[in-house]
């Protein structure tokens, strides 16, 4: 018993590293209680307590159970494991790497610090979640396989690579957006995970990524047409919500796909002091009123500078 409580204190510890000392002695209190009174947690992460793969060679991908949970408490907070097809919030996002490394997570995989996986607190796993960087627009497609993080706002515990791949890790913490796409294939060597970020980098809208997360994989040209259909325009008129002008093609890209979410998205390219700028816009919209109403879901989508014009 008092091994398994130094196990939980420790791997709570470092999973709420954001947490006072206060309150990680509070957490440690109420794992002791929960211990004392004969019940479990029953969602372990990949934690100091949690089983290692102390096999040479790779680590495994894959291979654990499809897992959702009964409600658990961890810190003294209860969580409410449910299926939500249309999650899409906006939080904080941190990352865990080699404290957790080769650790076995909640579903019973095994953590790999260099897959491209991610810990999410209540979504079935495992599972595909979409992660946007609203800083810089950057977009990843991770494989949600663990419980966590389980600090104040944080939304997601990225992996390594994740936070690399999305420029997260340098600040440890960083404002993105999660969307659930759907159910992760058990049994994977990558390829599925790897085949969907190269058709989001190819401009793949939301439904097609959902229709490949649930098995079914949309034809070449149709991700070609999605990914050329409205990139560039200058012929519509009417009410837009620009949610951005940048001066480098791609930034304008990335941008025009996180603000697919809220209606037709679309490049407006224009002639600037230093050269050709590319205007990010939502529309046309059919009035000042609905273009008001876009623009308040742009802000709150972290779109700050987002901003009704006409065409």
């Amino acid at each position: 018993m008092r091994i398994e409580f130094k196990n939980w204190q420790n791997s709570i510890a470092r999973k709420t590293s954001g947490l006072t000392g206060i309150s990680l002695l509070i957490a440690g209190g109420l794992v002791l209680s929960a211990c004392s009174s004969g019940s479990k947690i029953s969602d372990p992460f990949a934690g100091k307590g949690s089983p290692i793969y102390k096999k040479a060679g790779p680590i495994p991908k894959g291979g654990g159970r499809r897992h959702l949970g009964k409600p658990y408490t961890v810190g003294g907070r209860k969580f409410y494991p449910k299926r939500e097809p249309n999650y899409d919030k906006v939080g904080i996002a941190s990352w865990y790497g080699g404290r957790f490394h080769k650790r076995q997570t909640a579903n019973g995989e095994w953590y790999n610090m260099n897959d491209i996986t991610a810990a999410h607190k209540t979504l079935p796993i495992p599972s595909y979640a979409r992660v946007t960087n609203l800083s810089t627009g950057k977009q990843l497609i991770v494989r949600i396989n663990d419980r966590g993080p389980f600090v104040n706002t944080r939304i997601i515990d990225l992996s390594r690579k994740s936070a690399d791949i999305l420029g997260t890790r340098r600040s440890g913490l960083k404002k993105v957006r999660v969307e659930y796409l759907g159910p992760a294939p058990l049994q994977t060597n990558g390829s599925d995970l790897a085949q969907m970020n190269r058709q989001l980098n190819n401009g793949a809208s939301k439904a097609q990524l959902i229709a490949l997360a649930n098995g079914r994989t949309p034809s070449a040209s149709r991700i070609a047409s999605a990914a050329n259909t409205s990139t560039y325009t200058s012929a519509l008129r009417g009410y837009f919500v620009q949610v951005g002008a940048y001066g480098v093609k791609e930034n304008a890209r990335r941008a025009k796909l996180n603000a697919s979410s809220l209606g037709r998205a679309v490049i407006s390219p224009a002639n600037g002091t230093y050269g050709t700028i590319y205007r990010v816009r939502i529309g046309p919209l059919s009035n000042e009123r609905q273009a008001i109403q876009v623009q308040q879901r742009a802000v709150n989508n972290g779109h700050y500078d987002a901003k009704v014009v006409t065409q």
